[in-house]
Protein backbone atom coordinates (compact mmCIF):
# COMPACT_ATOMS: atom_id res chain seq x y z
CA UNK A 1 0.00 0.00 0.00
CA UNK A 2 0.75 3.74 -0.55
CA UNK A 3 -0.62 6.26 1.86
CA UNK A 4 -3.45 3.85 2.18
CA UNK A 5 -4.39 2.81 -1.11
CA UNK A 6 -4.06 -0.60 -2.16
CA UNK A 7 -1.64 -0.97 -5.43
CA UNK A 8 -1.87 -3.93 -8.09
CA UNK A 9 0.77 -3.70 -11.14
CA UNK A 10 -0.45 -5.69 -13.63
CA UNK A 11 2.60 -6.01 -15.63
CA UNK A 12 5.67 -7.37 -14.26
CA UNK A 13 8.19 -9.37 -15.92
CA UNK A 14 10.42 -11.54 -13.48
CA UNK A 15 12.21 -14.17 -15.99
CA UNK A 16 15.19 -16.25 -15.36
CA UNK A 17 17.59 -13.76 -16.99
CA UNK A 18 19.57 -16.90 -18.81
CA UNK A 19 16.49 -17.00 -21.28
CA UNK A 20 16.52 -13.52 -22.39
CA UNK A 21 18.29 -12.00 -25.36
CA UNK A 22 20.61 -8.77 -24.94
CA UNK A 23 18.33 -6.21 -25.96
CA UNK A 24 16.10 -6.94 -22.86
CA UNK A 25 18.82 -6.22 -20.17
CA UNK A 26 19.23 -3.01 -22.27
CA UNK A 27 15.65 -2.00 -22.27
CA UNK A 28 15.40 -3.13 -18.38
CA UNK A 29 18.80 -1.04 -17.89
CA UNK A 30 17.88 2.03 -19.74
CA UNK A 31 14.22 2.40 -18.24
CA UNK A 32 14.90 1.38 -14.67
CA UNK A 33 17.20 4.20 -14.07
CA UNK A 34 18.66 4.01 -10.70
CA UNK A 35 15.87 1.57 -9.19
CA UNK A 36 17.47 -1.69 -8.04
CA UNK A 37 15.49 -4.32 -9.92
CA UNK A 38 18.82 -6.85 -9.68
CA UNK A 39 18.29 -6.76 -6.01
CA UNK A 40 15.60 -9.15 -6.54
CA UNK A 41 18.28 -11.82 -8.72
CA UNK A 42 20.67 -14.27 -7.58
CA UNK A 43 24.55 -14.49 -8.73
CA UNK A 44 22.83 -17.00 -11.21
CA UNK A 45 20.30 -14.70 -12.44
CA UNK A 46 17.65 -16.42 -10.99
CA UNK A 47 14.44 -14.15 -9.32
CA UNK A 48 14.86 -15.27 -5.57
CA UNK A 49 11.15 -15.07 -4.45
CA UNK A 50 11.80 -13.75 -1.32
CA UNK A 51 13.68 -10.91 -2.44
CA UNK A 52 11.20 -10.23 -5.00
CA UNK A 53 8.82 -10.57 -2.56
CA UNK A 54 10.49 -7.75 -0.32
CA UNK A 55 11.20 -5.49 -3.40
CA UNK A 56 7.96 -5.08 -4.68
CA UNK A 57 6.27 -4.29 -0.85
CA UNK A 58 8.85 -1.83 -0.24
CA UNK A 59 7.58 -0.24 -3.44
CA UNK A 60 4.07 -0.33 -2.08
CA UNK A 61 2.71 -3.11 -4.89
CA UNK A 62 -0.14 -5.21 -3.24
CA UNK A 63 -0.55 -7.65 -5.87
CA UNK A 64 1.48 -8.37 -9.03
CA UNK A 65 0.57 -10.22 -12.23
CA UNK A 66 3.80 -12.23 -13.63
CA UNK A 67 4.07 -12.44 -17.35
CA UNK A 68 5.99 -15.21 -18.88
CA UNK A 69 6.65 -15.17 -22.87
CA UNK A 70 7.41 -17.33 -25.37
CA UNK A 71 8.52 -15.03 -27.99
CA UNK A 72 11.99 -16.48 -29.25
CA UNK A 73 12.23 -14.14 -32.00
CA UNK A 74 12.40 -11.32 -30.07
CA UNK A 75 12.99 -11.40 -26.30
CA UNK A 76 13.51 -15.15 -25.93
CA UNK A 77 11.47 -18.16 -23.99
CA UNK A 78 10.52 -17.50 -20.84
CA UNK A 79 8.30 -20.29 -19.46
CA UNK A 80 5.66 -19.92 -16.76
CA UNK A 81 7.43 -22.65 -14.75
CA UNK A 82 10.28 -20.47 -13.97
CA UNK A 83 7.62 -18.22 -12.01
CA UNK A 84 5.90 -20.62 -9.96
CA UNK A 85 8.27 -20.51 -7.26
CA UNK A 86 7.29 -16.80 -6.21
CA UNK A 87 3.82 -17.39 -6.92
CA UNK A 88 4.57 -20.29 -4.04
CA UNK A 89 6.26 -18.25 -1.68
CA UNK A 90 3.32 -15.61 -1.66
CA UNK A 91 0.00 -16.51 -3.36
CA UNK A 92 -1.25 -13.44 -2.13
CA UNK A 93 1.17 -10.69 -3.63
CA UNK A 94 1.32 -12.75 -6.75
CA UNK A 95 -0.39 -14.14 -9.92
CA UNK A 96 0.53 -15.92 -12.92
CA UNK A 97 -0.77 -14.75 -16.53
CA UNK A 98 -0.95 -17.32 -18.99
CA UNK A 99 0.81 -16.45 -22.61
CA UNK A 100 0.29 -18.36 -26.10
CA UNK A 101 2.53 -18.06 -29.64
CA UNK A 102 1.32 -19.90 -32.61
CA UNK A 103 4.19 -20.31 -34.23
CA UNK A 104 4.92 -22.66 -31.23
CA UNK A 105 1.62 -23.97 -29.23
CA UNK A 106 -0.28 -26.44 -31.28
CA UNK A 107 -3.32 -26.80 -30.47
CA UNK A 108 -3.61 -23.63 -29.11
CA UNK A 109 -6.36 -24.26 -26.41
CA UNK A 110 -4.46 -27.14 -25.03
CA UNK A 111 -1.98 -25.18 -24.22
CA UNK A 112 -3.76 -22.36 -23.07
CA UNK A 113 -5.77 -24.60 -20.69
CA UNK A 114 -2.24 -25.98 -19.19
CA UNK A 115 -1.33 -22.86 -18.04
CA UNK A 116 -4.42 -21.52 -17.17
CA UNK A 117 -4.88 -24.71 -14.64
CA UNK A 118 -1.59 -23.95 -12.97
CA UNK A 119 -2.98 -20.69 -11.40
CA UNK A 120 -3.39 -18.28 -14.52
CA UNK A 121 -5.89 -15.58 -14.03
CA UNK A 122 -5.27 -14.10 -17.47
CA UNK A 123 -3.96 -14.57 -21.06
CA UNK A 124 -1.54 -12.86 -22.74
CA UNK A 125 -0.94 -12.61 -25.92
CA UNK A 126 2.52 -11.09 -27.79
CA UNK A 127 1.60 -10.66 -31.28
CA UNK A 128 4.46 -8.07 -31.84
CA UNK A 129 6.79 -9.85 -30.55
CA UNK A 130 5.36 -13.38 -31.57
CA UNK A 131 4.82 -12.36 -35.45
CA UNK A 132 1.43 -13.08 -35.46
CA UNK A 133 -1.94 -11.56 -36.43
CA UNK A 134 -4.54 -11.72 -33.56
CA UNK A 135 -7.23 -11.09 -35.50
CA UNK A 136 -6.77 -14.68 -36.86
CA UNK A 137 -9.68 -17.10 -36.52
CA UNK A 138 -7.64 -19.16 -34.60
CA UNK A 139 -7.68 -17.59 -31.76
CA UNK A 140 -11.15 -17.85 -31.46
CA UNK A 141 -10.89 -20.92 -29.94
CA UNK A 142 -8.76 -19.36 -27.11
CA UNK A 143 -11.14 -16.64 -27.03
CA UNK A 144 -14.03 -18.81 -26.46
CA UNK A 145 -11.79 -20.76 -23.70
CA UNK A 146 -11.67 -17.50 -21.93
CA UNK A 147 -15.28 -16.40 -22.04
CA UNK A 148 -15.91 -20.06 -20.30
CA UNK A 149 -13.63 -19.46 -17.93
CA UNK A 150 -13.97 -15.76 -16.94
CA UNK A 151 -10.68 -14.86 -18.06
CA UNK A 152 -9.18 -11.72 -19.39
CA UNK A 153 -6.90 -11.49 -22.56
CA UNK A 154 -4.21 -8.91 -22.20
CA UNK A 155 -2.89 -8.21 -26.09
CA UNK A 156 0.60 -6.13 -26.13
CA UNK A 157 -0.86 -2.89 -28.15
CA UNK A 158 1.63 -0.67 -29.67
CA UNK A 159 5.16 -0.70 -30.92
CA UNK A 160 8.07 -2.89 -29.69
CA UNK A 161 12.00 -1.23 -29.46
CA UNK A 162 13.15 -5.22 -29.29
CA UNK A 163 15.16 -6.50 -32.43
CA UNK A 164 12.91 -9.29 -34.28
CA UNK A 165 9.32 -7.47 -33.28
CA UNK A 166 6.43 -6.49 -35.51
CA UNK A 167 4.79 -3.38 -35.21
CA UNK A 168 2.10 -4.09 -36.83
CA UNK A 169 0.94 -6.21 -35.21
CA UNK A 170 0.00 -3.90 -32.17
CA UNK A 171 -2.22 -2.13 -34.51
CA UNK A 172 -5.68 -1.87 -31.56
CA UNK A 173 -7.74 -1.95 -34.87
CA UNK A 174 -7.19 -5.90 -35.53
CA UNK A 175 -9.32 -7.12 -32.09
CA UNK A 176 -12.42 -5.70 -33.27
CA UNK A 177 -13.98 -8.65 -34.80
CA UNK A 178 -13.44 -10.45 -31.19
CA UNK A 179 -14.24 -7.35 -29.09
CA UNK A 180 -17.26 -7.69 -30.81
CA UNK A 181 -17.90 -10.93 -31.05
CA UNK A 182 -16.93 -12.06 -27.47
CA UNK A 183 -18.65 -9.34 -25.33
CA UNK A 184 -18.28 -11.43 -22.05
CA UNK A 185 -14.23 -11.23 -22.65
CA UNK A 186 -12.80 -8.43 -21.00
CA UNK A 187 -9.69 -7.58 -23.19
CA UNK A 188 -6.89 -5.52 -21.95
CA UNK A 189 -4.72 -3.08 -24.64
CA UNK A 190 -1.13 -3.31 -22.86
CA UNK A 191 0.68 -0.15 -23.13
CA UNK A 192 -2.54 1.33 -24.68
CA UNK A 193 -1.57 1.90 -28.10
CA UNK A 194 2.15 2.52 -27.21
CA UNK A 195 2.96 4.75 -30.45
CA UNK A 196 0.87 5.06 -33.12
CA UNK A 197 -2.01 3.94 -31.75
CA UNK A 198 -3.07 6.00 -28.74
CA UNK A 199 -6.55 7.15 -30.23
CA UNK A 200 -7.69 4.30 -31.43
CA UNK A 201 -6.60 2.26 -27.86
CA UNK A 202 -8.71 5.25 -26.18
CA UNK A 203 -11.66 5.58 -28.56
CA UNK A 204 -11.96 2.01 -27.99
CA UNK A 205 -11.90 1.77 -24.50
CA UNK A 206 -14.70 4.37 -24.05
CA UNK A 207 -16.87 2.81 -26.61
CA UNK A 208 -16.31 -0.31 -25.62
CA UNK A 209 -17.23 -1.68 -22.27
CA UNK A 210 -14.96 -5.10 -22.49
CA UNK A 211 -11.82 -3.05 -23.13
CA UNK A 212 -9.63 -1.48 -20.95
CA UNK A 213 -5.88 0.36 -21.31
CA UNK A 214 -2.90 -1.22 -19.18
CA UNK A 215 -0.07 1.94 -18.51
CA UNK A 216 3.12 -0.17 -18.59
CA UNK A 217 5.92 1.34 -20.18
CA UNK A 218 3.88 4.67 -20.22
CA UNK A 219 5.35 7.68 -18.28
CA UNK A 220 2.18 8.99 -16.24
CA UNK A 221 3.51 12.90 -16.50
CA UNK A 222 3.08 12.24 -20.20
CA UNK A 223 -0.35 10.63 -20.45
CA UNK A 224 -2.42 14.22 -20.77
CA UNK A 225 0.23 14.25 -24.12
CA UNK A 226 -0.75 10.87 -25.20
CA UNK A 227 -4.93 10.99 -24.87
CA UNK A 228 -4.77 14.89 -25.05
CA UNK A 229 -8.10 14.27 -27.49
CA UNK A 230 -9.92 12.50 -25.04
CA UNK A 231 -9.78 13.91 -21.66
CA UNK A 232 -7.68 11.72 -19.03
CA UNK A 233 -10.02 12.28 -16.16
CA UNK A 234 -12.67 10.24 -18.88
CA UNK A 235 -10.24 7.85 -20.02
CA UNK A 236 -8.06 7.14 -16.62
CA UNK A 237 -11.70 5.20 -15.45
CA UNK A 238 -10.82 2.65 -18.01
CA UNK A 239 -6.99 2.80 -17.03
CA UNK A 240 -5.23 -0.08 -15.29
CA UNK A 241 -1.85 0.64 -13.46
CA UNK A 242 0.91 -2.05 -14.77
CA UNK A 243 4.85 -0.55 -14.59
CA UNK A 244 6.63 -3.13 -17.14
CA UNK A 245 8.73 -4.30 -13.83
CA UNK A 246 11.94 -4.24 -14.03
CA UNK A 247 11.81 -1.36 -17.08
CA UNK A 248 10.23 0.98 -14.39
CA UNK A 249 12.29 3.87 -12.23
CA UNK A 250 10.32 2.23 -9.63
CA UNK A 251 6.74 1.65 -8.89
CA UNK A 252 6.31 4.52 -5.94
CA UNK A 253 7.49 6.80 -8.56
CA UNK A 254 4.86 6.10 -11.18
CA UNK A 255 2.48 6.19 -8.54
CA UNK A 256 3.86 9.25 -7.16
CA UNK A 257 3.32 10.67 -11.04
CA UNK A 258 0.04 9.39 -11.43
CA UNK A 259 -0.77 11.25 -8.27
CA UNK A 260 0.40 14.39 -9.87
CA UNK A 261 -1.86 14.53 -12.22
CA UNK A 262 -4.85 15.77 -10.15
CA UNK A 263 -7.00 13.28 -11.35
CA UNK A 264 -10.19 12.64 -8.94
CA UNK A 265 -9.69 10.64 -5.76
CA UNK A 266 -12.07 7.67 -6.79
CA UNK A 267 -10.45 8.07 -9.80
CA UNK A 268 -6.98 7.14 -8.57
CA UNK A 269 -7.82 4.69 -6.40
CA UNK A 270 -9.76 2.70 -9.88
CA UNK A 271 -6.41 3.14 -11.48
CA UNK A 272 -4.02 1.85 -8.78
CA UNK A 273 -6.61 -1.15 -7.96
CA UNK A 274 -10.38 -1.11 -8.40
CA UNK A 275 -10.12 -1.30 -12.46
CA UNK A 276 -8.04 -4.40 -12.17
CA UNK A 277 -10.43 -5.69 -8.98
CA UNK A 278 -13.01 -5.57 -11.99
CA UNK A 279 -11.50 -7.20 -14.70
CA UNK A 280 -9.10 -10.26 -12.71
CA UNK A 281 -10.28 -12.83 -10.93
CA UNK A 282 -9.68 -13.57 -7.68
CA UNK A 283 -6.82 -11.03 -7.05
CA UNK A 284 -8.97 -9.98 -3.05
CA UNK A 285 -8.45 -6.48 -3.20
Amino acid sequence: MIDGETVVDAHVHAPRLSTLKPAWFEWADTFSGDHPWRDAYDERGDPVPERLDALLESEGVDRALLFCEYSPRATGIQPIEDLLPIVAYNPVRFRLVANVNPHLHHPLVAEAERQLDLGAVALKLHPVHGGFDPADKEFYSLYALCAERGVPVVVHSGTSSFPGARARYGDPQLLLDAVEDFPDVQFVFAHGGRGWWYDTAAFLALARPNVWLDLAGLPPRKLPEYYARFGLARLATRCIFGTDWPGVPGASRNIAALRALDLPGDTVRAVLSGNAAKVFPGLGV
